[in-house]
C-alpha cells in the first residue's frame, strides 16, 4: 500500500475532526458532559441558536457517532455516545487555547468559579476536586501508574472499605485517565471513577449545584475525604474553601 492508498482508505480523521470544528457543535459537546440527555431546544437555549439550526447541527454530531439519540414520544433526545467519547472532549478541551474574555456577569463568574471547583465529566468526578482525589489515591497507592493508571490490590481494599464494590467486567476500562480541562492535570475516569462518582452523590459526599454540572462538596465529604484520603480543604481547592 502506498501513502496515496493509505490516505484514500485510512480513517477519515480529517472529516471527523470537522465536527468539532464548530463553535455550536463543540459547546454541544461540551455541555453533554454533565453525562444527560438534552432536547435539541435545550441544547439551543444553552449556546445560543434557533431550534432550527441546533437541529441541523445534531443529525450531524448523531451520523458522525459523537452523539446517540434516543425518542420518547415526539421528542427526541441526544446525549454523548459513549464515556470514551466524553474523554475525548474532555481531552480536547483541555488541550484548547484559554478564551480570556471576561464574564458577562456576577453569575456567570461564579458559575464558572464552581466548575472549576468540582464538576462532572460525563460520570466521574472533575475539576480541582477530582484531580486531588486522583492525586491522593496515587500518593496512598491506591493507583499505580507504571504501565498506565491501574487500580491495586490495596485501590481494591479501599473500594470495599467505602461499600464500593468493584466495577463488574465489561469493555469499559476498569481505570482511565482523563485530562482535566480547567487543571490540565489528569482525574480519574473508567469504570472505577464513575463507582466513586455515584457513591459521592448518593453518599451526599457532593450535591448537585443546579442543573448543570458542578457539584458542591458537602461537610460530610471533607470529612470523609479527610479520613479516607488524607486530603484537606486547602488540597481539594488551594487559595480558597469548598462551597458546603
Amino acid at each position: 500500500m502506498n501513502s496515496h492508498d493509505a490516505h484514500v482508505t485510512g480513517p477519515d480523521l480529517a472529516a471527523f475532526a470537522a465536527l468539532l470544528a464548530d463553535g455550536t457543535r463543540a459547546g454541544f459537546c461540551l455541555a453533554l458532559l454533565d453525562g444527560r440527555a438534552w432536547t435539541a431546544i435545550e441544547l439551543a437555549r444553552h449556546v445560543g441558536v434557533a431550534a432550527s439550526t441546533a437541529t441541523e447541527h445534531l443529525n450531524l454530531l448523531v451520523a458522525g457517532g459523537l452523539l446517540a439519540q434516543e425518542r420518547q414520544g415526539r421528542h427526541r433526545y441526544v446525549r454523548l455516545a459513549g464515556p470514551d467519547t466524553a474523554a475525548l472532549v474532555e481531552g480536547l478541551a483541555a488541550m484548547a487555547p484559554r478564551t480570556v474574555a471576561p464574564p458577562r456577569s456576577l453569575r456567570a463568574a461564579n458559575r464558572g468559579r464552581a466548575l472549576a471547583r468540582a464538576r462532572t465529566c460525563y460520570d466521574h468526578l472533575a475539576g480541582a476536586l477530582g484531580v486531588a482525589i486522583t492525586e491522593a489515591m496515587t500518593a496512598r497507592g491506591l493507583l499505580d501508574w507504571a504501565h498506565g493508571p491501574r487500580l491495586t490490590g490495596r485501590g481494591v481494599v479501599w473500594l470495599g472499605e467505602l461499600g464500593i464494590a468493584p466495577p463488574p467486567a465489561t469493555g469499559r476500562p476498569p481505570v482511565r485517565s482523563c485530562l482535566d480541562w480547567t487543571e490540565r492535570r489528569p482525574h480519574l475516569a473508567g469504570a472505577v471513577g464513575a463507582a466513586i462518582c455515584r457513591h459521592a452523590l448518593d453518599s451526599d459526599w457532593v450535591t448537585r449545584l443546579g442543573t448543570g454540572r458542578a457539584v458542591v462538596l458537602t461537610d460530610i465529604g471533607r470529612r470523609e475525604l479527610r479520613d479516607h484520603l488524607g486530603l484537606s480543604d486547602e488540597m481539594i481547592c488551594p487559595g480558597e474553601r469548598a462551597g458546603g
